[in-house]
């Protein structure tokens, strides 16, 4: 590419960033002059790009909006992105997997061939999260609706599909109203995150269980999410946990078994190892028979159990096994 191409595609860039470019910023920004930066544009006017000269002490450009454009141009590293963001959005749940593989090879033929290199050196296989496996496809449609009320800033109206845990069958819709806030992706699920008003407090839903009305609700005022960051808030609440990103019950026992052992299984527990075949491990969980039941995984004896509350959760499951032994 030559190096007048390659700054005609950097300008574009620009201009696509922001509003309004004063012509001596973008001429510093691409260390040119303005009379070459007048030149450039006049190039991409006749490529048919839409861009309009601003007034005013210094004057400028704009990229016209709404205008209709010819195909977009990339530099490099945006056509390497785009493909690899296409190429992942196969598994993403949302039922553009096959659009997504004929975007990525649409993207693919118009590149150049350095860049086909690249992207080729790049390839990868996107996989959804073992856990979970029976991830349920999220409709365009309801996505598209959310997102629009969101941004709307619009109550949105829409019936929740309870689900049994034990049973994993649906079992009754119920009409919600929330404030939404936030969408997240997580593990190819995504959530809602809102001000639910009927509970009068901040929920997570998982939005392939959302069937929007219509029309939406009255417009609000957003509310302060607690902590203000809707990472640390989603997980805190994935954990079990109200206020912060930690497991609501933590505790430590010594395993009869190597850290060597145990570390491969151990997910994001600290292990120490102790020497001579033992090792401590700090783990935490949503409730403590849970944290007691996760440790019996390491099939090894346990001592020095701490706090109390972990050591009176192994008495629990005691009971609960012996009963499933007897049959009771």
């Amino acid at each position: 590419m030559t190096a007048t191409s390659s700054r005609l595609l950097v300008l574009l860039s620009l201009l696509q960033a922001r509003r309004d470019w004063p012509g001596q910023l973008l001429a510093e920004r691409l260390d040119i002059s303005r009379r070459t930066v007048r030149r450039d544009v006049d190039r991409l006017r006749e490529m048919g790009y839409s861009i309009r000269a601003t007034k005013g002490p210094d004057g400028g450009y704009r990229l016209a909006a709404g205008s209709d454009l010819p195909p977009l141009l990339f530099d490099d590293d945006q056509a390497v992105a785009v493909a690899v963001a296409l190429q992942a959005a196969t598994v993403s749940g949302v039922g553009i997997e096959e659009a997504a593989v004929r975007a990525l090879t649409t993207v693919r033929q118009v590149m150049p061939s350095r860049l086909r290199h690249r992207l080729d050196a790049l390839q990868f296989t996107a996989m959804p999260n073992a856990l979970n496996a029976a991830v349920e496809p999220v409709s365009t449609e309801v996505l598209v609706a959310v997102s629009a009320a969101l941004r709307a800033r619009e109550t949105l109206r829409f019936d929740y599909r309870a689900v049994d845990a034990a049973s994993a069958a649906a079992t009754s819709d119920a009409a919600r109203r929330v404030e939404p806030h936030h969408l997240v992706v997580s593990g190819e699920r995504w959530y809602l995150v809102g001000w639910d008003l009927g509970r009068d407090d901040w929920r997570i839903f998982r939005v392939d269980r959302i069937s929007p009305r219509i029309p939406n609700g009255r417009r609000f005022s957003p509310r302060e999410l607690p902590g203000g960051d809707v990472r640390a808030f989603v997980s805190a609440r994935f954990t079990g946990s109200e206020t912060a990103d930690e497991w609501p019950c933590r505790g430590s026992a010594v395993l009869q078994t190597s850290a060597a052992e145990v570390l491969p299984f151990a997910g994001d527990a600290v292990v120490d190892d102790l020497g001579d075949g033992r090792c401590r491990i700090h783990v935490g969980s949503w409730s403590w028979v849970a944290l007691a039941a996760s440790l019996g995984r390491f099939d090894a004896v346990l001592e020095d159990v701490q706090p109390r509350e972990l050591l009176e959760a192994f008495g629990v499951l005691a009971g609960r096994y012996a009963a499933a032994q007897s049959g009771r």
